[in-house]
């Protein structure tokens, strides 16, 4: 989406895209972490856990030979997880996008997509994390 605003307007710029920098355990680093309790702030890392398990799904049916496959496979990987996890108190959305334009998929194929989340963890600190696949 950035690169065609650069692009779309003519703008004299290099567009890199960086991995997400983390914490240890895998959580974004971001200033809402300081809003999380120490129980809340134990529990986070699941937001990024439930990416994770998304991109393996994604990884075993492309090793598989099974795609393209259902992006709705995808994002009820990541509820699924989210859900069990009791700390999070509300899944906002979890949502499979196409890499360039960012629109909703409904399949998956060879070209990967963009997995994104949000929610609420313990009393409402509002957490959002993606992952490229």
């Amino acid at each position: 989406l950035i690169r065609r605003v650069v692009e779309d307007l003519n703008m004299d710029l290099k567009v890199c895209v960086m991995d997400t920098i983390r914490e240890e355990d895998g959580l974004a680093m971001s200033s809402r972490n300081a809003y999380l309790s120490p129980e809340e702030r134990r529990a986070a890392p699941v937001v990024y856990k439930s990416l994770c398990a998304a991109r393996e799904v994604f990884r075993s049916k492309k090793d598989a030979g099974e795609l393209p496959m259902s992006a709705s496979m995808l994002s009820e990987t990541v509820s699924n997880l989210l859900n069990s996890e009791p700390l999070v108190s509300e899944v906002q959305y979890a949502s499979v996008d196409n890499r360039a334009t960012f629109q909703p998929l409904e399949e998956v194929g060879d070209e990967g997509a963009v997995v994104s989340v949000a929610c609420k963890v313990g009393s409402g600190v509002r957490l959002i994390d993606n992952i490229v696949l």
